[in-house]
């Protein structure tokens, strides 16, 4: 199975090639205003930019994977992997685009799960999870994927139910494995951005109604309130995924535009800041 040049490209560019060009997220990354701000045109020339021919192999894809319903508890009408689809992809690409040196693809970018899609992406998002089940071969078409060299993002699922719900799915992928939950000491809260704790990404809508960082509603009693990264690491040690329970990364991509108190304390403060970091450290090991 082949990842394609990107892989390489980006592993052979290092940190360097994404640190050196990184702009101030607070001077670039200004907010952008309000409900109707908030409401503007996707396809508008804001969020859209050519990409050059002779390098539309070589440009960084936020890759969202499609996944199915089908176990533990979710909420919604809508497939969990949709959940801030399509805001969330294209202003998330617009900033990755803005603020770093990578040459970015517009988004947005779903991708079926299948073999032939995922070989071309060495980045997938996987989101929304807490009903998400498996379909078919889905199963060993990722854990091919992840052994071959590919890197997936998890996000947007709280509480205990969720992580039952999930990581009894992610026995189906590796039955041998185990999420490792990572310490604050671990280089991918350091990779671009220094945290000096652990990144909390709420709902937009609950914090702002409540200032909380957390969903209401939902089972705390194993997990309790606070974030939890995981890794998934092969044999070799190389991390494979990286699992944001207890988040909502999307949300602080897509609502950043609705008030300012959450783009400048979430959206700016961490939500962008963690997945260039996330992005860095899967791209350079």
């Amino acid at each position: 199975m082949k990842l394609g040049p990107l892989l390489r490209f980006l592993r052979r560019r290092r940190i360097g090639a994404i640190a050196l060009a990184l702009l101030p997220l607070v001077a670039h990354a200004q907010y952008r205003g309000g409900r109707a701000r908030y409401m503007d045109d996707l396809t508008s020339q804001d969020y859209t930019w050519p990409v050059d021919a002779a390098f539309a192999e070589d440009v960084f894809t936020f890759a969202r994977l499609e996944h199915q319903r089908g176990g533990g508890s979710g909420y919604g009408y809508r497939p969990g992997w949709q959940e801030d689809y399509p805001r969330a992809d294209v202003i998330l690409s617009f900033r990755v685009h803005q603020i770093t040196s990578l040459n970015v693809r517009p988004g947005p970018n779903p991708i079926s799960f299948t073999k032939e899609e995922l070989a071309k992406y060495p980045f997938v998002y996987f989101s929304g999870v807490e009903a998400m089940a498996f379909a078919g071969d889905e199963a060993p078409v990722l854990r091919n994927y992840l052994l071959s060299g590919g890197f997936m993002m998890v996000d947007n699922f709280w509480g205990d139910a969720a992580w039952k719900n999930f990581t009894e799915q992610l026995k189906r992928v590796f039955p041998n494995l185990q999420p490792v939950e990572m310490g604050l000491d671990h280089p991918i809260f350091h990779s671009v951005y220094d945290f000096t704790k652990k990144p909390q990404i709420p709902t937009a809508g609950v914090y702002e109604r409540l200032g909380i960082f957390y969903d209401y509603g939902r089972d705390y009693e194993i997990m309790g309130h606070d974030p939890h990264f995981f890794a998934l690491f092969d044999e070799k040690g190389r991390m494979m995924m990286v699992i944001c329970h207890n988040n909502h990364f999307g949300d602080g991509w897509e609502h950043e535009g609705e008030d300012p108190d959450y783009f400048h304390v979430i959206s700016e403060g961490m939500a962008y800041p963690m997945f260039i970091n996330i992005v860095t450290y899967a791209m350079t090991h």
